[in-house]
């Protein structure tokens, strides 16, 4: 590890120290957005403000909007690269030089009062203390002269926020570094590489990201016959692309991105291995026009159907779950004309599909 990230690392030893005397910072804010959640332990569907055992956390919150779970909590988009997720953490803007002094000066004061403070923590919290009060810096991270409140206006210092819907809490947070100073208009210092970019929203709101229900539309509907072709289709007008946008706005610092997905195959699942679908993968793509397979129509009973299934046996007393999962191609753009490509998403749902042995229908 670095000298400069080791220094840093080491000084969060002193934030830990933090955790009862720090209160946790609540502020309201319209619906869908990311707030604090009341123990800072990011175990809640909200943002982790104020500071726990790993660090001071960011109350700055991120706005979602348009296709998005309400609360904002996880969406139910599922990525198909297994190897990709979202952000367990980021830096993002805190406090103003005034507010921060106000609250991190109390906290080191009470935190150094607790009886039995000494040793390593007592020191950490000393060289912290000189870090925001007398100047106190290293390569490449220089200290700050009475919190910077001479700038008060001009900058934010930024601090560490969780992913609350990552699972495991050492990624969620693996960001710890102490809170720094960031000037309005200007990027963070480059050895902050988690600090939060429009990439970093557009994968937020791809998480948050809500799609619509896949029940497809059958002919015949929920109760079809031994070795009789059932057609599965999409309409355009029901299913189309849609957009989640996260978005932080603070002083001085303001960025989005809007995450858009697009549908491009059905997959069915017949829920038995006694049938076969139509075409032979089970993967039905997107049409010209919008629409996924067709609609079955009079006078196409002897006729394959471009997207469907047959089975071969029947259910008895019960049913086959059917399961319809829907690929969306997913992409997103954000401020300053950055975008890009996301993995793709996928969202299925099942249906009872009774299966009756007579054959012989009037279609």
């Amino acid at each position: 590890m670095p000298v400069t990230r080791y220094r840093r690392t080491a000084l969060s030893a002193g934030i830990a120290t933090l955790t009862l005397a720090f209160s946790i910072l609540t502020l309201a804010e319209p619906a869908y957005s990311a707030e604090p959640s009341a123990n800072g332990n990011g175990s809640g569907k909200d943002e982790s403000g104020g500071s726990d055992n790993t660090g001071i956390y960011a109350a700055a919150k991120i706005q979602y909007s348009g296709s998005v779970a309400k609360g904002g909590g996880a969406g139910n988009v599922t990525s198909s690269d297994v190897n990709w997720t979202p952000p367990p953490c980021w830096y993002a803007p805190y406090l103003g030089a005034k507010d921060f002094k106000k609250k991190m000066s109390e906290s080191i004061d009470s935190a150094m009062n607790t009886p039995g403070m000494g040793g390593t923590a007592g020191a950490a919290l000393g060289e912290l203390q000189r870090h925001y009060e007398d100047d106190y810096g290293w390569t490449d991270t220089p200290g700050y002269k009475d919190y910077n409140v001479d700038k008060d206006g001009e900058g934010m210092f930024w601090a560490a926020v969780e992913n609350p819907d990552e699972p495991d809490v050492l990624k969620r947070s693996s960001c710890n570094d102490i809170p720094f100073w960031v000037d309005n208009g200007e990027a963070p210092p480059p050895q902050y590489e988690e600090a939060i970019t429009p990439e970093i929203l557009a994968a937020l709101a791809y998480q948050h990201m809500e799609l619509p229900a896949t029940e497809v539309t059958l002919a015949p509907e929920a109760v079809t016959k031994v070795n009789l072709a059932t057609w599965a289709w999409l309409d355009k007008a029901v299913f189309d692309e849609v957009q989640a946008t996260a978005a932080l706005n603070v002083p001085g610092f303001n960025i989005q991105a809007t995450t858009t997905a697009k549908p491009v195959s059905l997959k069915l699942e017949p829920g038995t291995d006694d049938a076969q679908t139509y075409p032979a993968s089970g993967e039905c793509t997107i049409n010209a026009d919008g629409s996924i397979g067709e609609p079955w129509a009079k006078g196409k009973s002897d006729e394959t159907p471009p997207c469907g299934l047959k089975y071969l046996r029947s259910s008895g007393d019960g049913t086959y779950k059917l399961r319809a999962t829907i690929t969306w191609e997913i992409n997103w753009t954000g401020t300053g004309g950055a975008g890009g490509d996301l993995p793709n998403g996928t969202f299925g749902a099942t249906q009872d599909i009774t299966v009756q042995e007579i054959q012989a229908v009037n279609r």
